[in-house]
């Protein structure tokens, strides 16, 4: 019974929705958008936020935390010098996700989940 559990399953045990989660996330920063299920982008969106606020921080910390989540140089070097302090000034709500209709095989509703410009605040 679920009873006040947070997030979803998936169908999948604790290490591959681990791993689901980090693949979907390192596709994220590098392309800063991708397309997805409905229900994995709004799983995904708490965790994505939670590391881009890490971050945002920029503290040595945060960085070897970073790295031990993805541990290409490359994703990391463009957390910590792109994207943490492109959110500087910005409390939350780093990403968004836009509804895209159902997929033509099954079904499934579709997703984008893109960052949020900082421009368009305003």
């Amino acid at each position: 019974m679920r009873k006040r559990r947070k997030g979803k399953k998936f169908s999948r045990e604790q290490g591959h929705r681990r791993a689901l989660f980090r693949s979907l996330a390192l596709g994220f920063f590098l392309h800063e958008e991708i397309k997805t299920t409905l229900s994995r982008a709004k799983a995904l969106r708490p965790f994505v936020e939670k590391i881009i606020t890490r971050a945002k921080r920029g503290r040595p910390s945060d960085a070897v935390a970073l790295r031990q989540l993805f541990p290409r140089p490359d994703i990391v070097k463009k957390l910590v010098q792109e994207i943490g302090p492109r959110f500087k000034n910005r409390a939350g709500g780093y990403t968004r996700v836009l509804k895209l209709g159902p997929r033509r095989g099954d079904g499934v509703e579709m997703a984008i989940i893109q960052m949020v410009n900082e421009e368009e605040k305003s």
